[in-house]
């Protein structure tokens, strides 16, 4: 009996593939269809006119990255704002005065994708300054104030001024008037280091020592929360950085990051432009 060419090339290549298949079957890698946990540790920084959000990296070995998003309320609906294989993002569309809800999402290399983080956490820009300098109210009243809502150095007597320095012999002040608050937060190694203003523990006398080093809040008479941090300071001058919340009642200097709100009932928008 003979076997046509036809037939045989067609056996030969069916066994050579159930031989390739039954050798490789152990190699078979089944596809990765499960989403990394959602990140944890989210914290923000207000900057001015930006917001700095830093989290906990993911422990899952093929994490690629996190996606960010924001919303102006926790339980709305969330637009992406960028992109990172780092643990830092800096949302630069963020306006001083302006609350913004933020949360994040984590992804592999396979591109499963997290839910997104239930962490409550919101940052309000505010605005910052450095350098400013302030004259002895007592030899220099024209340059001896400050109105944080102007940014602005003015006389030490105008009914906007909320901070004024003073030289009292020998000893210098950091001073406000009757219807605005002051506490020395003792020393820090930048502003940054103040995050919330106090809600008690304000100075009866209306001022308080200048101290290079010490950083002090400003509760104004507008109800607006204000911090500076003493550079110099000497008989005729202090020098200082500042920042101002702009947000009336908004104690929020440098970050918020509330207790977890583990409700799941928000939801992600489409992709924003807003980098």
């Amino acid at each position: 009996m003979s076997i046509g060419k036809g037939v045989f090339m067609k056996s030969f290549i069916f066994l050579l593939v159930f031989a390739l298949f039954a050798s490789g079957c152990d190699n078979f890698v089944e596809i990765d269809r499960t989403p990394p946990a959602a990140p944890r540790g989210i914290r923000t920084v207000s900057l001015d006119n930006a917001v700095e959000i830093t989290w906990l990296p993911n422990t899952e070995p093929d994490i690629a990255g996190y996606k960010i998003w924001t919303s102006d309320r926790y339980d709305g609906r969330y637009q992406l704002i960028g992109d990172t294989r780092d643990t830092r993002f800096v949302d630069r569309g963020a306006r001083n005065g302006t609350t913004y809800y933020y949360a994040l999402s984590a992804y592999d290399i396979e591109g499963n994708e997290s839910e997104l983080s239930d962490e409550e956490v919101y940052d309000t820009p505010r605005p910052e300054g450095y350098g400013v300098r302030l004259s002895n109210y007592r030899t220099a009243p024209s340059s001896a104030g400050y109105d944080f809502s102007t940014y602005s150095v003015g006389r030490y007597d105008d009914e906007f001024t909320d901070l004024f320095f003073e030289n009292f012999n020998g000893r210098y002040y950091l001073n406000v008037w009757n219807d605005t608050d002051i506490q020395d937060m003792g020393y820090t190694r930048t502003l940054d280091e103040i995050s919330v203003a106090p809600t008690q523990g304000w100075s009866p006398s209306k001022s308080a020592e200048a101290i290079v080093g010490h950083t002090y809040v400003i509760w104004t008479w507008d109800d607006h929360y204000a911090k500076v941090r003493v550079r110099e300071v000497n008989a005729s001058q202090v020098v200082f950085d500042w920042a101002y919340q702009t947000a009336k009642g908004n104690p929020e200097l440098k970050r918020a990051v509330p207790p977890d709100g583990k409700r799941d009932i928000r939801k992600m928008g489409a992709p924003s432009v807003n980098q």
